[in-house]
């Protein structure tokens, strides 16, 4: 079988943020509740060109040029960022196609809310495994669904982490470092109208009168809460476990979890269950949730500070409203068969 990698990663943040005391004004929460119980230090927020699709196409650019790659080569072009974008009923992923120079690709868009990139790289590597013409794929897109949130409804206060940013992988067919291997993922219908923006679909169009109702809102709070404290950190439990043992592994062999930003009581408790140290992961304290971008600015930022090395194992993890769950395992560097000396 044929080994798919990932050549480069892009990450872009904007360079406005909201700071945890202003959220808490906002929500009239204490401070001190946002910073420990929530997980923000502050987040990133978008400026005025900070548009969803261009940010995707930035991080795109970042990741194309680590590559040192011609984006002629590419064969695929699949958008991972939100649909909350530049304009409704929009192909993203057709623009950045064309953004990045891609002339020779074809373009499409996928989403599963937050767990839209581990998805795409389950998608990615089947459609490379299954088309002899797929050598390159590049994934990006961007995400600010923080638009949508208002801090003075409580109902909501889970999703008072969203930020926003840019992010993007460059997959290659028989690059041997940084092999993609086996994912895992859940999705359960019986949230998939808890979370939502009443206003703005075809059951509820926007009009004058319905402007209140265009942000996320939560439809029955306390169900979902119920619901999710049953199945929720059992399945994150479970895709990490699965994945692993479908690549050969388990969770023994963890070096690193490239973990979502949830709340921080939540993150440990993922840690904890699997054995693993704080240090085996980072808390995005410092950014949010950029949704289906966490896994990809935990990796950057893993890779920056000297936490992973040639042949460790990484699991990319998510969740995302719908409510789906999702892992992905990556041996990193060379394997340690491969590795230098």
């Amino acid at each position: 079988m044929d080994t798919i990698g990932i050549v480069s990663t892009g990450i872009y943040i904007p360079g406005s943020v909201i700071t945890s005391q202003e959220i808490a004004v906002q929500a009239g929460l204490p401070q001190e509740v946002v910073e420990k119980k929530l997980g923000i230090k502050q987040k990133p927020i978008p400026g005025k060109e900070d548009h969803t699709g261009e940010m995707g196409v930035r991080a795109a650019h970042k990741a194309i040029e680590k590559a040192n790659l011609d984006p002629s080569t590419i064969d695929v072009v699949m958008y991972i960022g939100e649909e909350h974008k530049e304009y409704p009923l929009w192909t993203a992923g057709i623009k950045l196609q064309e953004e990045v120079g891609a002339t020779n690709a074809w373009a499409f868009d996928v989403a599963m809310r937050c767990g839209t990139t581990i998805m795409a790289l389950k998608v990615a590597k089947s459609m490379m495994l299954a088309d002899d013409d797929i050598n390159t794929v590049l994934l990006a897109g961007g995400y600010r669904n923080g638009d949508f949130i208002n801090y003075q409804n409580p109902r909501t206060r889970f999703m008072y982490n969203l930020g926003a940013g840019g992010g993007a992988i460059v997959l290659k067919r028989g690059h041997t470092q940084n092999r993609l291997l086996e994912s895992s993922l859940i999705s359960d219908g019986s949230f998939s109208e808890d979370v939502v923006v009443v206003a703005g679909g075809t059951k509820h169009p926007l009009t004058i009168h319905n402007m209140d109702q265009y942000e996320l809102d939560v439809l029955d709070p306390e169900g979902m809460k119920q619901r999710l404290e049953q199945k929720s950190m059992q399945n994150f439990l479970h895709v990490i476990r699965q994945a692993l043992s479908k690549s050969g592994y388990n969770e023994q062999d963890i070096d690193y979890v490239a973990m979502l930003h949830m709340k921080r009581s939540a993150h440990e408790y993922v840690l904890q269950e699997l054995g693993l140290t704080i240090d085996q992961s980072i808390y995005l304290e410092n950014y949010g949730h950029i949704g289906q971008i966490d896994q990809i600015l935990s990796l950057e930022l893993a890779e920056e500070e000297g936490r992973i090395k040639d042949g460790d194992i990484i699991v990319l993890v998510s969740a995302g409203i719908g409510y789906a769950w999702g892992a992905t395992v990556i041996e990193w560097g060379y394997s340690k068969a491969q590795a230098p000396g």
